[in-house]
């Protein structure tokens, strides 16, 4: 993909995995407001998130430097992806070990594109 605006810092990561009990909304608010101070990253807002009857949980926040979304299942299986946008490098590393950590994940993958 030709980049057109290569003076621009944008990262992009999308973390899965699969976890072993569901995902409510305290969890995913606590796990954007720690993931937001592991990766320097200013929020500009409290965390949002809303219950699909449909497929779950999901929550956004938004920070100075862009936001991540997370969004969590409970059927057909236990299961969580988290997608972190900025226009601030950050460690994807942290990102990925802070969300194994917090969520007890059993298997987690990841692409940082």
């Amino acid at each position: 993909m030709l980049d057109l605006a290569p003076e621009i810092c944008r990262q992009r990561l999308v973390v899965e995995g699969l976890c072993p009990q569901p995902i409510d909304a305290a969890a995913i608010s606590a796990y954007l407001t720690r993931l937001s101070s592991a990766i320097d990253m200013i929020a500009l807002i409290e965390p949002v998130t809303h219950q699909s009857p449909l497929y779950g949980w999901a929550g956004w926040i938004h920070w100075e430097t862009s936001g991540a979304h997370f969004y969590a299942w409970d059927v057909p299986r236990l299961f969580f992806s988290v997608d972190v946008y900025a226009c601030k490098p950050f460690s994807a590393a942290t990102v990925v070990e802070l969300t194994r950590t917090w969520f007890d994940a059993s298997e987690v993958v990841y692409k940082e594109f």
